[in-house]
């Protein structure tokens, strides 16, 4: 016989794990019929503990919608209590990356010093936000950073890439551009497989503003962050 307290406890669990697979065949349907509706493909569908809204996550963005598929929000859903931003808390998750799974093989890489702090950016030779940021960065000793160009500014941005991906020093041709105004020579006729893949890989991930930044643990931070941050931040890491 069954101990009374496990009696008592029984049906409380039975009926929790008979609801996770409701809750799942719930998310995959409107899964589907977003995807069906929006011709897009969809991440992942997340039910939130507000007004009964499934939040739908794809290309980096986040629509919310309820299980009719009747509305959709898009926009920032803030907590009535905290007033704190949900939307932007699940972001914080949901584009966080192993940085073992970045392609840094299509980036240029810099090591100084011992190298073991790491570093990935995604810039645009033509972001006055990420010439601020290369001026903070050339401060860092025991570091490797990865720069992935990319380029989303203009066409310009693009044959700047360009002529600094096909450069024989990348390092020496992205900085001196970044830091003195010295514009990359050559013709940039090289293979820029890299940048093309470069792109693909940031509309994917949701990259959607320059300078972005990716420290080891994943965690991704947008704009020109200042030395201070950075230090703090990936000294938090070691």
């Amino acid at each position: 016989m069954a101990h009374p307290r496990f009696q008592r406890t029984f049906p409380f669990f039975l009926a929790f794990f008979l609801a996770l697979p409701a809750a799942a065949q719930q998310e995959d349907k409107i899964k589907k019929a977003v995807e069906s509706k929006l011709n897009i493909q969809v991440t992942s569908v997340t039910k939130t503990g507000y007004l009964g809204l499934y939040e739908v996550y794809f290309d980096g963005r986040i629509l919310y919608t309820d299980e009719k598929i009747s509305a959709f929000l898009d926009g920032n859903l803030v907590d009535g209590n905290t007033l704190k931003s949900v939307t932007a808390t699940r972001m914080d998750v949901l584009t966080r990356v192993r940085f073992s799974d970045l392609p840094v093989k299509q980036a240029i890489r810099q090591v100084r010093g011992n190298g073991k702090r790491v570093l990935a950016t995604f810039e645009d030779p033509n972001c006055g936000y990420c010439k601020h940021l290369n001026r903070e960065l050339a401060r860092l000793d025991n570091v490797t950073i990865y720069t992935f160009l990319y380029p989303i500014l203009g066409e310009d941005s693009l044959v700047k890439s360009r002529q600094i991906w096909c450069a024989r020093d990348q390092a020496k041709a992205w900085s001196n551009w970044m830091a003195h105004g010295k514009a990359p020579g050559g013709a940039g006729n090289c293979d820029i497989s890299a940048l093309v893949r470069n792109q693909a890989y940031g509309r994917k991930s949701g990259i959607t503003a320059v300078p972005t930044l990716f420290f080891s643990d994943g965690v991704r931070a947008s704009g020109a962050l200042p030395l201070a941050d950075i230090e703090k931040k990936m000294n938090s890491l070691l």
